[in-house]
């Protein structure tokens, strides 16, 4: 009995004796499960290699990189900053243009050196601070439309007609209507110049700030040349200003023409209601472009419009709240362009209008100086150029205040 029906106990020493043999199976499980996992512990290893190796290769095109700056550029590329910055600074104090020979801008294709065309790129740092100051500074430029450009004009193409229109019916014929007046209008980019001076000496003192100092002087001179050009200037080798257009009486100006409002006295305001001629000059300009129009006269002028008053005793004008807020005039900015002419009979001494519509100043984005160390020993000239135009593209944008009986 014993013999033919084993107990437990011998069953479970059999169990024991099979699980201890080499090829069992309990033994080729253990050695599956154990090859499984040395393969994944290797394939982890390869994945964390490829991880540290991509982690040094992308900090590896961080630093190559890390100079750049997403501002935008004003010069004619950003070709790195420090590198380009120090070599203009050795050139400024000692004519070295080795530096500036040797660095090529890219995206451009090509090289700083610009001999050809009067001197060297202005390093993008000096150039967009000067661009700062001609942004800032009281001149219409602030309120225009402003371009640049890479070629020697600017071409505006300006729809000043009016599109017909007519009822149609189910059975009436449709007649043609009129169609569209587009006219273009050519921007000339004229060279602007300035010619700042300093000792070698002071050129030489390490403490002195050549590029800040080159780019306050510069600015100066250009702010003041273009200011009066947008106003006044007569379009030969300089842009051309909104007063140096034929201008008319406003019920009888055309296209071509800048229609004026009279103050009905000759060299003054009316003396019974002043303030009737500013709410005329407002009310002269179509409603579309009165959105976005605004006063442009010098601080004279200023200085009497600001102390009218409407009928019921407040005043016309009102200053900024909050820092850098123009002052309003009827609720519309004012610019103080201290080009504008003073009051004085005849004088077109306000201007009011949608600047951004109705003038474009057009320009290059690169500036460029020459170092010239001969001319006036012992000191050295700084001859700054850039190129620039500006002129009237919608005449119908901008009115003006005449200071005369009709």
């Amino acid at each position: 009995m014993n013999s033919e029906f084993p107990g437990p106990q011998n069953q479970t020493g059999q169990a024991k004796t099979a699980a201890q043999e080499p090829n069992g199976e309990a033994a080729q499980l253990k050695r599956a499960m154990d090859g499984f996992v040395s393969e994944i512990k290797t394939f982890r290893a390869d994945v964390i290699g490829n991880l540290k190796e991509q982690d040094e290769r992308l900090t590896m095109l961080d630093r190559k990189f890390s100079t750049k700056t997403a501002r935008p550029v004003l010069a004619q590329s950003d070709a790195g900053e420090g590198l380009h910055l120090k070599a203009f600074d050795a050139y400024l104090r000692s004519g070295d243009d080795d530096a500036l020979r040797g660095i090529v801008l890219e995206g451009k294709g090509m090289n700083t050196a610009v001999n050809s065309e009067g001197g060297y790129l202005v390093d993008p740092q000096t150039s967009e601070r000067i661009q700062g100051v001609l942004y800032a500074s009281a001149s219409i430029r602030a309120i225009a439309s402003v371009v640049q450009v890479e070629a020697g004009s600017f071409d505006v193409l300006v729809d000043h007609g009016d599109v017909g229109s007519g009822w149609a019916t189910e059975s009436a014929s449709i007649t043609e209507t009129g169609s569209a007046a587009i006219d273009r209008i050519s921007i000339k980019l004229h060279e602007l110049s300035a010619m700042p001076k300093a000792s070698q000496r002071l050129l030489e003192d390490s403490a002195f700030d050549v590029e800040g100092w080159l780019a306050d002087r510069i600015a100066q001179k250009f702010a003041r040349a273009e200011a009066a050009s947008f106003i006044a200037g007569d379009g030969v080798d300089k842009p051309r200003g909104i007063l140096d257009h034929t201008i008319a009486a406003n019920d009888s100006a055309v296209w071509g023409e800048l229609g004026y409002v009279a103050t009905g006295s000759a060299g003054d305001f009316d003396a019974v209601n002043p303030a009737d001629a500013i709410v005329d000059l407002v009310y002269a300009l179509d409603a579309g472009y009165r959105a976005n129009a605004a006063f442009v006269m010098n601080s004279k002028t200023a200085g009497a419009v600001r102390k009218m008053k409407d009928g019921d005793g407040r005043f016309l004008w009102s200053d900024g709240l909050a820092a850098g807020e123009p002052a309003r005039l009827m609720g519309y900015p004012v610019l103080i362009a201290e080009d504008m002419p003073d009051i004085a009979a005849n004088a077109h001494a306000i201007a009011f209008g949608d600047f951004r519509a109705g003038y474009t100043v057009a320009e290059r984005p690169d500036l460029r100086v020459l170092r010239d160390p001969f001319s006036a020993k012992p000191h050295v000239l700084f001859y700054a150029t850039k190129r620039v135009g500006g002129d009237v593209t919608d005449f119908h944008a901008i009115k003006l205040l005449k200071f005369s009986v009709s």
